[in-house]
This record gives structure tokens, C-alpha cells and sequence, in this order.
């Protein structure tokens, strides 16, 4: 038997290959499946099914393409109801793959189709507990998601219902098993978890809060419901395409790789409501840029931060990119639902700037520059981009705090007639708000290269005493 969990660092997201005996099953995979494909191809392997742990908010799942590609049937646990056929798993139904076996655990309470698969092996010992959202490496999945789905469910209806599955339904579980869950820190599905993608139960039992055994249910709630902040727009759109159906990745692709000269792309960016979308390195970026385009950089946590900072899924996007990333970036983008790319610069930004068009660009300086500045001027405005948390466990005493997490509200407290530096933590989130703000017509921010890291790193500031941001939580 194996069991390869396949992580995708960008979303923090964990997809699952298990092949017994010339069969595999996938589960919760990503929107591009050909890797799935081809991995059970390598072996000689038929998928056999196509399971899910609940209807995503993060991410665009590949179920449909994936079970379209293969006849592999979709399952979900029971209250499910997406617009498409599917299999309605039964709680504590077994699913055979080879040799081994999949008990199907109804888990609600991240959402109420919530589920869990627990895998044994040929010989029928219970090995691996895939359990999507529910249970976290040192957290559990946060119960207000479905909330913004359907109205009559409440954070804490839902705390309650997770409260009662993972008591009744994960921790009677034998304290060797391995637990495979759908995300690890990054994710924010969750709002404490670990680094680590994988661990035993009885660990988790031993030091996850959610899983103390003296822990009352009112406790429970409390503790799992304080400290979550707003989630991000685009997660109940993600739901309900995960529910509805989506386009097909190769139309998404078919549509988004569409080269365009700098003459073509300059015409469709002025007759088309397409949004220019510029994925290079943050200083790259400053260097040079199209007119109006934003930067959110490739390299950092490109899709989340897309669908943070873009609030309709269906905005129609040109793109700006590396040469030779394209199909990346459109699959990138696709991940979370971005389905509607029109096109990209053929030949990136030197071919715009060979071209003879207009060109901008941010101003971007050192930590050393900007205590020099601040020095001949302390009254000097700092704006630290960066989350509220980040912000009150350490900053520049006479920083002001602009997360870019809301940046509509940011910019009511930015006067266009004076000068900001902003700041992030390294770099990359400080040049989103930058560029955005920009193009918002925002002219005298400039930029702070390296954030906060290089900030503290310089020993020429004065910051807060430091706090431990999960005293915040």
C-alpha cells in the first residue's frame, strides 16, 4: 500500500494518492489533475475514487475534471448536495481500494458535510485518518465558514457539532494512527496551526487545545471561536463553485494562454475592464511596471493573496509574468478560481519596455535609508502593512497599522498629499498594497525593502516590546 500526500506550499494545501493492489483513490486534489493521472498511470493503477472531505473554501477542487478524465466517481459524506452526480457516502461506510479498506467518519462542524476517511491497511489495521478540516496539526477547522453559506447556522452551532465529532468520532481512535490533514500554517481555514503536515494522534491528543480530554463543551466553543478574523471574499465564491461546477482547467487554459504583443495587449487593457495583473518579484516589479498594473508576486503566497486582494472571481485578468511561467500562473490563479484570464504580455515587461510604451515604477528604499530619514524627521509617516497580530507583537513605535488584509479601509487614512513608507514583514505584501494604492492614484508611497525583518535587523529603530502573537488568538 502507499500513501503519498502530495502539499502544495502556495495554498498550504495537502491532497492524498493511495494506491493498494492496482487501485488508487484521491483525495480533496487540486484543479489541475493530470499529476494524479499520470502518478496512477507510472503504476498500473485505476483510480477508483475521487473523495472529499467537504466542499472547499480555499481552493477550487479538481473533482469534476478528475472524475470526468477517469469514470472515478466523486463521494462526499452524508448532507452533501452539490449540483452534480456523485456518491452519497453513509456514515461508517466501507470503501474498498485493493486491498485495503476506508471507513467513511461523518465529522460535522468545520462544515456539515464534513467528513473524514480513515484508512486500514491489508491486514485491516487502521493506519492513516484523512481528516480535511477537521482536525488540524495543532488546531481544528474553524466552525464560521458555513455560516456565510447558510444563514441559519451559527459559529457557535457549528463549534458544538465539531465538539461532538471529534470526542465521538476521532479521539476513541488508537493513538498510532497517522493523521493526514487537508492544510498545515499558512491556511485560513484554521487559526493556529502547525507547521508540520502530519502527525500521530496520540501526539495531537497530547498537545492540540482542541483535544483536551477535561475540555467542558461551552470551553470548547469559546476557545475555538475566539480570535478568528474575517476570511478571506472570495471563500464562499470558491464554495460554490466546489458545489455548482466551473469550467473545465483545459478551456481555462485554452483561454488564458493567449499571447498578446505589446499593441494588442495595450488595446485590450484600455477596452476591456481586465484587470493587469504583474507576477514578478516585488522588486522587479518596482523597477519598472506597466501603468496601473498591481504586483502580487509569484513567489510569495501568490493565490491567497489574489483572491484577498481581488474581490470578483469572474474579474477578467492580463497578465504580466517571466516568460515561459504562463501556464503556471493560469493554473495558479485557476486554483482558487480565477477562471478568467484573457490573455499575457508575449515577452513579459521587456517587451513592453522595448517597445517604446509608457512606463512607471515605485520608489523603494533600504531600512538604513529610511532611519536616516526618519532621523532628520521623526514625524517621517510609517505604514506597517502587515496583520494587526503581527503588528502589535512587535513594531516601529510611531508606525501606523494599514493591514493590506483590509486595504479599502487603509486607504480612507492615507492622505494623498503626503509621503508614506510602508513597510511589511519581508517585502512582498508591502508592494502589493503599494502598487494597488498606485494605481488608485496614490503617488507618494514609497516602498521599504526587506520589511520589518530588515527594519529590526538594522538596530537603528525604536520598537514595541515584543508579544507573542498567539497571546492574541
Amino acid at each position: 500500500m502507499k500513501i503519498e500526500q502530495i502539499y502544495t506550499g502556495c495554498l498550504a494545501q495537502g491532497a492524498y494518492y493511495i494506491e493498494s493492489n492496482g487501485e488508487a483513490v484521491i483525495i480533496d486534489p487540486l484543479r489541475e489533475v493530470q499529476p494524479y493521472i499520470d502518478r496512477a498511470a507510472k503504476n498500473n493503477a485505476k483510480i477508483k475514487y475521487v473523495l472529499e472531505t467537504h466542499f472547499h473554501a480555499d481552493f477550487v477542487s479538481g473533482h469534476l475534471d478528475l472524475s470526468k478524465k477517469t469514470g472515478a466517481p466523486i463521494v462526499y459524506g452524508p448532507n452533501a448536495k452539490p449540483n452534480f452526480e456523485f456518491h452519497s457516502a453513509k456514515d461508517g461506510e466501507i470503501l474498498k481500494v485493493g486491498n485495503a479498506t476506508i471507513k467513511v467518519l461523518h465529522t460535522p462542524g468545520h462544515t456539515m458535510e464534513s467528513t473524514c476517511y480513515l484508512l486500514s491497511d491489508e491486514t485491516g489495521k487502521e493506519v492513516g485518518l484523512f481528516s480535511g478540516d477537521t482536525l488540524f496539526i495543532g488546531d481544528v477547522g474553524r466552525p464560521d465558514l458555513a455560516q456565510k453559506v447558510k444563514a441559519d447556522l451559527t459559529q457557535e452551532i457549528l463549534a458544538g457539532h465539531l465538539f461532538d465529532s471529534l470526542r465521538n468520532k476521532i479521539m476513541p481512535l488508537s493513538n498510532d494512527i497517522v493523521v493526514y490533514p487537508a492544510h498545515g500554517a499558512g491556511s485560513a481555514c484554521g487559526k493556529n496551526m502547525s507547521k508540520e503536515t502530519t502527525d500521530l494522534l496520540g501526539h495531537q491528543k497530547q498537545v492540540n487545545y482542541a483535544l483536551r480530554a477535561d475540555m467542558t463543551k461551552e470551553e470548547f466553543i469559546k476557545e475555538v471561536t475566539t480570535g478568528l478574523v474575517a476570511p478571506p471574499a472570495y471563500f464562499p465564491l470558491n464554495v460554490m463553485m466546489n458545489i455548482q461546477g466551473y469550467d473545465s482547467i483545459d478551456k481555462v487554459l485554452e483561454r488564458g494562454l493567449h499571447a498578446m504583443s505589446p499593441n494588442a495587449f495595450e488595446t485590450a487593457a484600455n477596452e476591456t475592464g481586465a484587470l493587469m495583473l504583474d507576477v514578478r518579484a516585488a522588486q522587479k516589479f518596482a523597477q519598472g511596471f506597466v501603468p496601473n498594473s498591481i504586483n502580487i508576486g509569484l513567489e510569495g503566497n501568490f493565490a491567497p493573496w489574489v483572491g484577498a486582494m481581488i474581490p470578483d472571481i469572474k474579474q477578467e485578468i492580463l497578465l504580466i509574468c517571466e516568460p515561459g511561467t504562463e501556464e503556471e500562473v493560469v493554473t495558479r490563479l485557476s486554483r482558487v478560481g480565477y477562471d478568467y484570464v484573457i490573455g499575457y504580455l508575449e515577452g513579459g515587461f521587456d517587451a513592453w519596455k522595448n517597445a517604446d510604451k509608457e512606463v512607471d515604477s515605485i520608489k523603494s528604499i533600504s531600512a538604513e535609508e529610511l532611519a536616516a530619514i526618519m532621523d532628520t524627521n521623526p514625524q517621517a509617516n510609517v505604514l506597517d502593512v502587515r496583520k494587526k497580530s503581527e503588528y502589535f507583537s512587535e513594531h516601529i513605535v510611531s508606525a501606523e497599522n494599514a493591514p493590506l488584509d483590509f486595504i479599502n479601509d487603509a486607504m480612507s487614512q492615507i492622505n494623498k498629499d503626503k509621503t508614506y513608507y510602508v513597510h511589511c514583514a519581508g517585502g512582498y505584501r508591502s508592494m502589493i498594497f503599494t502598487s494597488i494604492l498606485k494605481a488608485r492614484g496614490f503617488d507618494n508611497l514609497i516602498d521599504v525593502k526587506g520589511g520589518f525583518k530588515a527594519i529590526k535587523e538594522s538596530g537603528k529603530f525604536t520598537v514595541t516590546d515584543y508579544v507573542c502573537p498567539s497571546t492574541m488568538l
